[in-house]
Parts: C-alpha cells; structure tokens; sequence
C-alpha cells in the first residue's frame, strides 16, 4: 500500500564540480549552509565521506524535527554520491537523495534526486508538496552560499588591488620626488 514519490531538480552553479560535492555530501560542511537540516554528523569512528558510511541527520521544526540514519552509496567524487535512510523517517518508509555534478563551462550542473516511499495514501500530497519545497530550498540554498563565498572572494581581491594600486603610485610620487 506504499506510494512512491520521485522529485529531481536541477540548477546551474558557478563552482566547480568537487567543492560542489564536498559541500552536498560531507555532513559537517552541509548542515552549515542548507537550512532544512538541525544537525548532521557521522555515526561510530569512521568519520569520513565513504561509501557504507553511516550519517546521522536531523531536520529542522518545520519538517517535523525528524531524525534518522542514513548510509552514503554511490560515491564517485567529484561526480555523483547519494544517501538512503536506514529505517523509516517519520511516515515514510525509505527515503534517498542523489547528487550529480556535470561539469560545464561557467559552472557545474547539479541534480538533485529525492525518492520517497510513503506508507500511506492519505499523507503522500502533504509529505510530496514539503519534500518538493525542500529540494528547491536546499539547491538554492548552496547557490547561495557558494555566490557568497565566491562574492567575498572578489571583494576581497579587489581590495588587494585597490591596495596594490595605492602603493604603486606612492612609489611612483616618491620615485617623481627624488628626481
């Protein structure tokens, strides 16, 4: 009596394609930036993105604070990786995420799956409709902070050659100076 719900997503994003995977993949760096997630970090010793490796996740109030175990598979960086839920999340029955990153001049494509199989009928509109707004958020969410990072890093490379800049043209009034 499960329903399937099958949701993918793509954007375009100036980075590229393996600091896009760190930051999808790697719990710790996710639960930074993406706002649907409380908390995120590995289960046991074996801290570190692989594949069988076990990551606890936690969402946020409004997906209902609903915490999970997750195994990564699929793992091929910089170009695709994915988890599924171990046991049941909340209503649904398995819930699994796919990323894939394409390289492409400008930027990186990157794909988002989410598959879910809910245990009844009844929820499976609600439950597709939050997870539906959860992938859009999410991809926009690290558009949004690689553009801040990017942003910052230009700012901060323009400073340097205001910097530079002003310098040049001390050395320049103090060489007109000497003569």
């Amino acid at each position: 009596m499960s329903e399937s719900i099958s949701i993918k997503q793509t954007i375009v994003v100036r980075a590229r394609p393996d600091v896009l995977y760190r930051l999808a993949l790697e719990p710790r760096r996710r639960v930074k930036w993406d706002p649907n997630l409380a908390k995120a970090d590995y289960e046991g010793e074996n801290a570190r993105l692989a594949n069988n490796a076990l990551v606890r996740f936690k969402f946020t109030r409004r997906l209902l604070g609903l915490s999970f175990t997750a195994k990564y598979g699929q793992l091929q960086a910089p170009q695709r990786g994915g988890w599924e839920s171990v046991r049941n999340v909340g209503p649904l029955e398995k819930l699994t995420q796919g990323w894939t990153f394409k390289p492409m001049p400008g930027g990186t494509e990157v794909t988002l799956t989410l598959n879910a199989r809910v245990m009844y009928r009844w929820i499976k509109t609600p439950i597709e409709r939050v997870l539906h707004n959860m992938v859009a958020t999410t991809l926009l969410e690290l558009q949004r902070s690689v553009d801040a990072q990017g942003a910052q890093l230009l700012e901060d490379m323009g400073r340097e050659m205001q910097e530079r800049q002003k310098a040049e043209q001390k050395a320049a009034k103090a060489a007109k100076k000497k003569r």
